[in-house]
């Protein structure tokens, strides 16, 4: 699992060698704010202390300038480790910003043109996870960091690459192909849109602040250069660490609470479920031990259609109370649902088509993923309505055991699926986390 830190002013003063990074998983450290960190947090609380200062005059300004630096470095200085046992931005807590972007290899690019590729963005992701800037050796020829995000930290920022199932035919390496990338199923609920779907290769990038999340989409596309290029992108967000009294599960567009129900690394069976463990596959897929499979859907939502529903109606839809999350049978968000309890009148509380009882492991023989989503708002659709829903990501040892089965019982009567369309999708293998000095995908590109 990746560590997750905030930086400390060594970590800020680096000089000659860069500093080592390991993955193993250890609690936060705190440290002190590096002088190139203080400064610009400083700049950024000045920034909005002009605002306010126009507005409600010098009173407004310095209780600006008192109050943002500390809520600014704690969220501006957290860091990701880049190396470890499974890539980051699988684990990591949700990022208030995400793109996702898919490549196919260009014409005459083969297997020795790819691992150039994951060789250049590893060292990439690596520096700007770190908060450092990209300098020299970029495939484009520019050779220097476009400076989007030259004052800023971290901000929790992940890079996490995928292969798709066309990646091994285009690279020569069938044989290592694992059986969960045989291609999903079709559901009643699909309007894919295929120029949006699949891909060679897969790129999510999740970060705390947009301009940093955008400052290493930029990056990778600009790696890229002429050995891939951009099949589909998709931008997404969340909530802003720091925006409610205390940390929640997110909530989705629908304004439901949305990821109660997902498995914790706390659980003795997380691993089993969420990651690829040795032995699990054949040893011609031992490149893909500590790694992960993920789903990715572009799931619109009706918003207007389902707005006009009273609340009550919206919570019986789901099978949880809109303001807090907890089931219709009681208690807590964190209280187990008790899908045989019944009301006065000897009907279910929570009904037969709700979406929390269908997708429930208990429903599902077990069944379970990890799913770690943005939301999306793309404007307003040529008949008016908005075009806006869920980046749905969902982690899982094996898509056959995990999604699959779970969204063929969605497909058969959830009481939401009228309020959504799934526009896009995708399956990609996602790789172990690289070791120190290792770039993503070498086991199998070198194997």
């Amino acid at each position: 699992m990746s560590e997750k830190k905030t930086n400390s002013a060594a970590t800020s003063s680096r000089t000659g060698g860069r500093k080592k990074r390991t993955g193993d998983a250890v609690p936060p450290v705190t440290g002190a704010i590096s002088r190139r960190r203080l400064i610009g947090t400083a700049g950024a609380a000045g920034a909005t202390g002009l605002v306010l200062g126009a507005a409600g005059g010098a009173t407004g300004y310095a209780a600006t300038r008192d109050e943002a630096p500390a809520a600014l470095t704690s969220v501006g200085s957290t860091e990701v480790m880049f190396h470890g046992k499974h890539q980051p931005g699988i684990t990591t807590p949700l990022q208030a910003r995400g793109h996702l972007i898919a490549f196919d290899l260009s014409p005459g690019a083969g297997r020795k043109e790819a691992a150039a590729l994951m060789r250049r963005w590893s060292a990439t992701a690596e520096r700007l996870m770190a908060g450092e800037p990209v300098t020299g050796g970029s495939a484009d020829g520019t050779g220097h960091d476009t400076g989007i995000a030259l004052d800023a930290g971290p901000s929790s920022l992940t890079v996490t690459f995928g292969f798709g199932a066309t990646f091994f035919e285009r690279t020569g390496l069938t044989g290592h192909r694992p059986p969960g990338l045989d291609p999903l199923p079709p559901f009643s609920a699909d309007h894919l849109d295929t120029g949006r779907s699949n891909g060679d290769l897969w790129v999510q990038i999740g970060a705390d602040d947009a301009l940093v999340a955008f400052h290493a989409l930029r990056a990778v596309q600009k790696e890229a250069a002429s050995t891939a290029t951009v099949r589909w992108q998709m931008d997404g967000f969340n909530r802003t660490p720091g925006a409610t009294a205390k940390p929640m599960t997110a909530r989705n567009l629908m304004g439901q609470i949305d990821g109660t129900g997902n498995p914790k690394p706390a659980d003795t069976d997380f691993d089993q479920r969420v990651f690829v463990a040795a032995g699990a596959e054949d040893t011609a897929y031992d490149w893909l031990v500590g790694g992960s499979y993920a789903v990715v859907r572009r799931i619109r939502m009706l918003l207007d259609d389902w707005e006009k529903l009273p609340v009550e109606r919206q919570e019986r839809v789901i099978g949880r109370r809109k303001a807090d999350g907890a089931p219709l049978s009681g208690g807590t968000e964190t209280t187990e649902m008790d899908l045989d309890k019944a009301g006065p009148d000897g009907k279910l509380l929570i009904p037969d088509n709700a979406h929390a009882r269908i997708s429930s492991p208990e429903r599902n023989s077990g069944a379970a993923m990890l799913r770690r989503p943005f939301s999306y708002h793309d404007g307003i659709s040529s008949d008016g309505t908005p075009d806006a829903g869920l980046l749905f990501i969902c982690w899982q040892a094996d898509p056959l055991r995990g999604f699959v089965p779970v969204q063929r019982k969605l497909d058969r009567g959830d009481a939401l699926s009228p309020f959504l369309r799934h526009e896009a999708s995708g399956l990609f293998a996602v790789p172990g986390g690289a070791a120190d000095g290792e770039y993503v995908g070498q086991r199998l590109l070198e194997s």
